[in-house]
């Protein structure tokens, strides 16, 4: 059997820190909410920290499509891509997992993740308090202490020891367990579950952003796909060739319009003369 290798202490906390940091919104407030919404920063945070960005990306990119399609109605989610990508990534990397066995890891880690970040707001009630307290009094800095620091202190006091604990303890184990199921059904099916939960993820964000009008983009992306693969042709060229269809169509689409416009004022001249 292949040895499972290990996470240290600070290769743990390092990524425990990190998901504490994403989960209160401390890094740029607001626009933390773009780390917490999608698992790639974290797996590249995870793959600096054990010395394997290549393989970490590769393994997040897989977990990546399967939350393409989550959305947070009033900043609720139903997983956490961030904590997910935390705990799925260190299992696929000390395994030597292929990416799609890291999927049926980060699902459930996700949701168990959705219900601290619920836990979360309830830390933050008791810290209502204070809050409340300081608009009362009209203390400015009382007020920025019971929004802003305390709750960062209280989230990074709930999230730090958890994934610190399933990282350093669980990681391994997980990673462990998955390798001794090589060659077994059970892998088989879990193959075929991340595949499958990538494909709902691509399929619920077609549903939501497809346009009828800009669906031809997305058949003519994936048949070029199909169709170039045995070239090797790169994502960097695909990107190129995105960019240069998207400003074909843009220069199009705005050709047509001033044309229209144009077409509109010369009836409208029209008819203006005809009047007199």
């Amino acid at each position: 059997m292949e040895t499972i290798g290990t996470l240290s202490v600070t290769q743990s906390l390092l990524i425990a820190i990190w998901v504490a940091c994403v989960m209160s919104r401390w890094l740029g407030g607001g626009a933390t909410l773009t780390l917490r919404f999608s698992p790639l920063m974290t797996g590249l945070v995870v793959g600096v920290v054990m010395g394997n960005v290549s393989q970490a990306m590769i393994v997040t990119a897989a977990l990546q499509l399967i939350y393409m399609g989550v959305f947070s109605p009033g900043g609720s989610m139903p997983s956490e891509p961030a904590i997910a990508a935390a705990i799925a990534v260190p299992v696929a990397l000390l395994g030597n997992l292929d990416p799609e066995l890291a999927i049926p890891v980060a699902v459930p880690v996700g949701m168990l993740g959705s219900y601290l970040y619920q836990f979360r707001f309830f830390l933050n009630t008791f810290i209502g308090k204070y809050t409340d307290k300081a608009v009362e009094e009209m203390n400015d800095a009382g007020i920025r202490h019971s929004i802003i620091t305390l709750p960062t202190l209280a989230s990074f006091a709930l999230f730090v020891p958890l994934v610190f604990v399933a990282l350093y303890f669980g990681a391994p184990r997980i990673a462990e367990f998955i390798t001794a199921l090589e060659g077994t059904p059970v892998i088989h099916i879990l193959d075929v579950l991340g595949g499958g939960l990538a494909a709902i993820g691509i399929a619920t964000t077609v549903y939501v952003i497809g346009r009828k009008d800009y669906l031809v983009f997305f058949f003519l992306a994936y048949f070029m796909s199909v169709s170039f693969k045995p070239l090797g042709i790169g994502m960097v060229t695909y990107a190129i060739f995105g960019t240069i269809i998207a400003v074909v169509y843009t220069m199009a689409a705005t050709k047509g319009g001033n044309a229209s416009a144009d077409s509109g004022v010369a009836a409208s001249d029209d008819d203006y003369d005809d009047g007199f």
